[in-house]
Protein backbone atom coordinates (compact mmCIF):
# COMPACT_ATOMS: atom_id res chain seq x y z
CA UNK A 1 0.00 0.00 0.00
CA UNK A 2 1.38 3.41 -1.23
CA UNK A 3 1.58 6.59 1.52
CA UNK A 4 -0.03 9.39 1.31
CA UNK A 5 3.21 11.45 0.46
CA UNK A 6 3.51 8.82 -2.86
CA UNK A 7 0.44 9.99 -3.77
CA UNK A 8 0.41 14.05 -2.99
CA UNK A 9 3.90 13.75 -5.09
CA UNK A 10 1.94 12.41 -8.13
CA UNK A 11 -0.51 15.16 -7.18
CA UNK A 12 2.39 17.47 -7.42
CA UNK A 13 3.88 16.45 -10.75
CA UNK A 14 0.47 17.43 -12.26
CA UNK A 15 0.56 20.90 -11.09
CA UNK A 16 4.08 20.80 -12.61
CA UNK A 17 2.41 19.80 -16.14
CA UNK A 18 0.29 22.91 -15.34
CA UNK A 19 3.35 25.15 -14.73
CA UNK A 20 4.65 24.10 -18.61
CA UNK A 21 1.37 25.00 -19.80
CA UNK A 22 1.46 28.73 -18.11
CA UNK A 23 -1.31 27.54 -15.84
CA UNK A 24 -0.94 27.93 -11.71
CA UNK A 25 0.53 25.02 -10.80
CA UNK A 26 -2.09 22.93 -8.83
CA UNK A 27 -2.58 19.33 -9.41
CA UNK A 28 -5.33 16.55 -8.01
CA UNK A 29 -5.46 12.87 -8.44
CA UNK A 30 -7.73 10.07 -6.96
CA UNK A 31 -7.24 7.41 -5.63
CA UNK A 32 -9.81 4.26 -5.35
CA UNK A 33 -8.48 1.02 -3.64
CA UNK A 34 -4.81 1.79 -3.81
CA UNK A 35 -5.26 2.98 -7.53
CA UNK A 36 -4.88 6.43 -9.35
CA UNK A 37 -8.41 6.50 -11.07
CA UNK A 38 -7.68 10.25 -11.94
CA UNK A 39 -5.26 12.99 -12.46
CA UNK A 40 -5.45 16.62 -13.65
CA UNK A 41 -3.91 19.73 -13.17
CA UNK A 42 -5.38 23.53 -13.92
CA UNK A 43 -6.25 24.03 -17.15
CA UNK A 44 -8.65 27.53 -16.63
CA UNK A 45 -6.31 29.16 -19.04
CA UNK A 46 -5.87 26.95 -21.11
CA UNK A 47 -9.41 26.00 -22.12
CA UNK A 48 -10.61 29.71 -21.01
CA UNK A 49 -13.40 28.09 -18.54
CA UNK A 50 -13.68 29.18 -14.95
CA UNK A 51 -14.65 25.65 -14.22
CA UNK A 52 -10.89 23.93 -15.00
CA UNK A 53 -9.70 23.35 -11.59
CA UNK A 54 -7.22 20.62 -10.78
CA UNK A 55 -9.71 19.39 -8.60
CA UNK A 56 -13.19 19.31 -10.70
CA UNK A 57 -11.72 17.77 -13.83
CA UNK A 58 -10.17 15.18 -11.52
CA UNK A 59 -13.91 14.40 -10.10
CA UNK A 60 -15.08 14.33 -13.77
CA UNK A 61 -12.29 11.84 -14.99
CA UNK A 62 -13.11 10.01 -12.29
CA UNK A 63 -16.67 9.71 -12.58
CA UNK A 64 -16.61 8.88 -16.13
CA UNK A 65 -14.21 5.76 -14.87
CA UNK A 66 -16.19 4.88 -12.33
CA UNK A 67 -19.41 5.14 -14.43
CA UNK A 68 -21.50 6.33 -11.33
CA UNK A 69 -21.21 10.54 -10.17
CA UNK A 70 -20.94 9.01 -6.60
CA UNK A 71 -17.02 9.03 -5.81
CA UNK A 72 -17.56 7.00 -2.30
CA UNK A 73 -14.60 5.23 -1.20
CA UNK A 74 -12.38 7.07 -2.78
CA UNK A 75 -9.75 10.29 -1.50
CA UNK A 76 -8.44 13.06 -3.47
CA UNK A 77 -5.37 14.36 -3.12
CA UNK A 78 -5.13 18.24 -3.85
CA UNK A 79 -1.86 20.48 -3.78
CA UNK A 80 -3.82 23.78 -3.22
CA UNK A 81 -6.68 24.03 -0.80
CA UNK A 82 -10.25 23.57 -2.45
CA UNK A 83 -12.08 26.52 -3.34
CA UNK A 84 -15.57 27.33 -2.78
CA UNK A 85 -16.45 26.08 -6.24
CA UNK A 86 -14.35 22.41 -5.53
CA UNK A 87 -15.42 22.31 -2.36
CA UNK A 88 -19.22 22.33 -3.73
CA UNK A 89 -17.94 19.61 -6.27
CA UNK A 90 -16.98 17.49 -3.77
CA UNK A 91 -19.50 17.67 -1.72
CA UNK A 92 -22.20 16.74 -4.35
CA UNK A 93 -19.93 13.72 -5.33
CA UNK A 94 -19.52 12.75 -2.18
CA UNK A 95 -15.96 12.25 -1.69
CA UNK A 96 -14.70 10.99 1.55
CA UNK A 97 -11.44 11.71 2.19
CA UNK A 98 -9.50 14.82 1.11
CA UNK A 99 -6.09 15.61 1.68
CA UNK A 100 -4.22 18.91 0.23
CA UNK A 101 -0.79 20.47 0.55
CA UNK A 102 -1.08 24.08 0.76
CA UNK A 103 -3.61 26.46 2.82
CA UNK A 104 -5.16 29.01 0.27
CA UNK A 105 -5.59 31.73 3.23
CA UNK A 106 -7.37 33.71 0.73
CA UNK A 107 -9.87 31.60 -1.89
CA UNK A 108 -9.98 27.82 0.39
CA UNK A 109 -13.14 26.49 1.60
CA UNK A 110 -11.74 23.62 3.76
CA UNK A 111 -10.88 24.99 6.45
CA UNK A 112 -9.39 28.62 5.59
CA UNK A 113 -11.48 31.04 4.86
CA UNK A 114 -14.89 28.43 5.93
CA UNK A 115 -15.17 25.14 6.01
CA UNK A 116 -17.51 23.86 3.20
CA UNK A 117 -16.69 19.94 3.63
CA UNK A 118 -17.80 19.38 6.95
CA UNK A 119 -20.89 22.17 6.84
CA UNK A 120 -23.28 19.99 9.18
CA UNK A 121 -26.21 21.43 7.64
CA UNK A 122 -24.86 19.23 4.11
CA UNK A 123 -25.97 15.49 3.81
CA UNK A 124 -22.23 14.95 2.95
CA UNK A 125 -18.93 15.34 5.04
CA UNK A 126 -15.48 14.86 3.86
CA UNK A 127 -12.45 14.31 6.48
CA UNK A 128 -9.65 16.71 5.97
CA UNK A 129 -6.33 16.70 6.20
CA UNK A 130 -4.32 19.92 5.39
CA UNK A 131 -0.49 20.20 5.25
CA UNK A 132 0.82 17.03 3.54
CA UNK A 133 3.77 18.05 1.66
CA UNK A 134 2.41 21.44 2.37
CA UNK A 135 6.16 23.41 1.72
CA UNK A 136 6.52 21.78 -1.70
CA UNK A 137 3.65 22.70 -2.62
CA UNK A 138 3.67 25.79 -1.73
CA UNK A 139 6.72 26.39 -2.87
CA UNK A 140 5.29 25.54 -6.27
CA UNK A 141 3.09 27.98 -5.86
CA UNK A 142 5.32 30.66 -4.75
CA UNK A 143 7.90 30.41 -7.05
CA UNK A 144 5.16 30.76 -10.32
CA UNK A 145 3.82 34.00 -8.92
CA UNK A 146 7.49 35.16 -7.86
CA UNK A 147 8.17 34.42 -11.70
CA UNK A 148 5.12 35.91 -12.89
CA UNK A 149 5.52 39.02 -11.17
CA UNK A 150 9.11 39.59 -12.36
CA UNK A 151 8.05 38.91 -16.00
CA UNK A 152 5.54 41.47 -15.66
CA UNK A 153 8.30 44.49 -14.24
CA UNK A 154 10.39 43.02 -17.31
CA UNK A 155 8.27 43.87 -19.57
CA UNK A 156 6.92 46.88 -18.32
CA UNK A 157 10.78 47.77 -18.38
CA UNK A 158 10.97 46.99 -22.22
CA UNK A 159 7.89 48.88 -22.82
CA UNK A 160 9.56 52.14 -20.99
CA UNK A 161 12.88 51.71 -22.85
CA UNK A 162 10.98 51.46 -25.96
CA UNK A 163 9.11 54.63 -25.30
CA UNK A 164 11.98 56.25 -24.33
CA UNK A 165 14.23 55.44 -27.33
CA UNK A 166 11.07 56.76 -29.48
CA UNK A 167 11.36 59.67 -27.98
CA UNK A 168 15.07 60.33 -28.81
Amino acid sequence: METDEYYMKIAIEEAKKAELLGEVPIGAIIVKNNHVIARAHNMRETLQQPTAHAEHLAIERAAKVLGSWRLEDCTLYVTLEPCVMCAGTIVMSRIPYIKYGAADPKGGCSGSLMNLLNQPDFNHRAQVESGLLEEQCGDLLRNFFRKLREKKKSDKRAILNHESDLLE
